[in-house]
């Protein structure tokens, strides 16, 4: 087993994670009879698309001999109706200083490891992605 869902009344989660015990919860979004005061299920997912991404990317980037920290994804989920679901997801990176003069062939590695990560090819292919290189396109 991954982890444990309970649901704890007025449409809230607590997710735990096995092997570590982290948790977190999730509500309803405002726009779905929730309270949206923490993450949803679909701000989760989007948001494991982005961390999927730049740990993969951080992994390969790891091999090469340098590190991604202060990396950021700034992510936007977009909702379809009829039925409810995620839509597409847009995705902008940020990368550190002394990153954004890294060789062209290091970005465009480190940007395949990104859009290959398991998250992404697990997708439907329905749900558009669009991702803002920033400093790197």
């Amino acid at each position: 087993m991954t982890s444990t869902v309970v649901y704890n009344g007025d449409l809230r989660t607590v997710c735990t994670h096995l092997r570590s015990g982290s948790a977190f919860e999730t509500d309803a979004p405002v726009d779905n009879n929730g309270k949206g005061e923490r993450f949803s299920p679909t701000d989760t997912m989007a948001t494991s698309l982005a961390s999927c991404m730049i740990t993969t990317m951080g992994i390969k980037a790891r091999t090469l001999g340098f590190d991604l920290n202060g990396g950021e994804i700034e992510v936007e989920k977009i909702m379809k109706s009829d039925p409810r679901r995620v839509g597409g997801i847009n995705l902008f990176f940020h990368f550190p200083d002394n990153l954004k003069e890294l060789d062209q062939t290091n970005k465009d590695v480190l940007k395949t490891k990104g859009e290959t990560c398991p998250v992404m090819l697990s997708l439907h292919p329905d749900v558009e992605v669009r991702i803002g290189w920033g400093e790197w396109a």
